[in-house]
């Protein structure tokens, strides 16, 4: 058989430098017809077994028989319908050959994401315990972190959120949301229970979901139960959570752990993605470009309340009580709350601002607060004057005597 190198050698000599055929043969000391042969071949040469015949073929007008009636028949059955006795490796090699062509044609879809289009959101609950002071901790069930990754530059997002409550998760989601610069186009969500669920085969979204999107003009959507893969974006970035972030951290407070997952997540959005070929930063920039801009009035978020304050002057709050001016007591205050500060107006006019705290069954007091109370109080209680000395006037006994007939001396009046 020609070599490859003869084979190359023959066609270059013939087109390159011109010689006849016959020189070529006898400078290479092969017959003219193999170098006929090689420069009528657009192809190097190629070594070839000859084909065999197998101990399947004379069966497989019988598997043709019964994939045409039964496609997805397995072929360990197969096997047995037909009286096989050899290895079921090579009969089963075959089957698999054959199947597809009594299979109707069913191409899988290739999931493919265009700029700015959708944002998947989810919870995390990492296996932690975090000191949140007071003496307490909490774990990973009363502390949940909000994540959002952009489906097409895989930018990720995340924050330690205090609760699962909607008062706290969508005011995390708008500090996610402000904090890429841009709304999605679509947010996709689990069945979480301050977003929505599904009804009588429709998405019901909670007034607080509405409302939410309807100040971003987005579109919000809810996953069937138990689909996981509608989301597997976000499902991926919590295994790499689990795998990369927590091994061998420590957190003294939410607010560090929350610090050292933002310089993570600065590290992790400018590593190159094996999916992308690339780095969520190199495509933050068009994600963002196709998305919708941020309102001009951000959502009203967070805890917002309007009560009477009480004459002990204080709020309570996610089971916390938080005092407040005394000033105030009997007259309609509001109050508002983010992840971070607890604030109480009235009329306008801030009566008290609070550092929120993230433990359970505190007082938090002001010292102004209750020295002011003291004050109110001095002012209110005044000690009552005596009771002046008044002359009570002695009647005559003469003069029931005289209304009575008596005469004691002596006889009857």
């Amino acid at each position: 058989m020609l070599s490859v190198e003869d084979w190359a050698e023959i066609r270059r000599l013939r087109r390159a430098e011109g010689l006849p055929i016959k020189v070529i043969a006898r400078t290479l000391n092969i017959s003219k017809n193999t170098v006929k042969s090689a420069l009528a071949d657009d192809a190097p040469p190629k070594y070839e077994r000859a084909p065999r015949g197998s101990v399947v073929d004379e069966v497989e007008p019988r598997i043709r028989e019964l994939l045409q009636v039964y496609p997805r028949m397995p072929a360990t059955v197969i096997a047995e319908r037909i009286g096989w006795q050899r290895s079921i490796r090579v009969l089963s090699a075959r089957v698999a050959e054959l199947r597809p062509v009594y299979l109707p044609p069913d191409p899988a879809s290739r999931t493919a994401y265009a700029a700015g289009e959708i944002a998947q959101c989810d919870l995390w609950f990492p296996d932690v315990e975090i000191p949140v002071g007071f003496g307490q901790t909490r774990t990973a069930t009363r502390l949940p972190v909000l994540t959002m990754i952009s489906a097409y530059s895989r930018w990720l997002l995340a924050m330690l959120i205090p609760s699962r409550r909607a008062e706290d998760l969508f005011a995390g989601w708008w500090e996610l949301i402000s904090g890429l610069g841009a709304v999605p186009r679509a947010l996709v969500w689990d069945g979480e229970g301050a977003i929505g669920r599904w009804r009588g085969g429709r998405v019901e979204l909670t007034q607080e979901c509405q409302a939410f999107r309807g100040v971003l003009a987005t579109k919000v959507i809810v996953c069937q139960p138990a689909d996981p893969e509608a989301k597997g974006l976000i499902e991926r970035s919590h295994d790499y959570l689990e795998r990369s972030f927590l091994p061998g951290r420590t957190f003294a407070s939410p607010a560090d752990f929350n610090t050292q997952l933002q310089d993570w997540l600065a590290v992790v959005n400018t590593r190159t993605r094996r999916a992308l070929g690339c780095a969520p930063s190199e495509r933050i920039s068009a994600d963002r470009a196709a998305m919708l801009a941020l309102p001009p009035v951000a959502p009203a978020v967070g805890w917002s309340a309007a009560l009477r304050l009480p004459r002990d002057h204080y709020i309570r709050l996610d089971g916390n009580d938080y005092s407040v001016h005394p000033s105030a007591v009997g007259r309609r205050v509001l109050v508002r709350a983010d992840l971070d500060q607890v604030q109480v107006f009235c009329d306008g006019q801030s009566l008290a601002a609070h550092d929120r705290i993230w433990a359970t069954h505190q007082t938090i007091s002001d010292p102004i607060h209750i020295e002011a109370a003291k004050v109110l109080r001095r002012r209110r209680i005044q000690i009552p004057p005596p009771p002046a000395e008044t002359e009570v006037a002695v009647r005559d006994l003469t003069a029931y005597d005289a209304a009575f007939g008596v005469d004691l001396d002596g006889g009857a009046a």
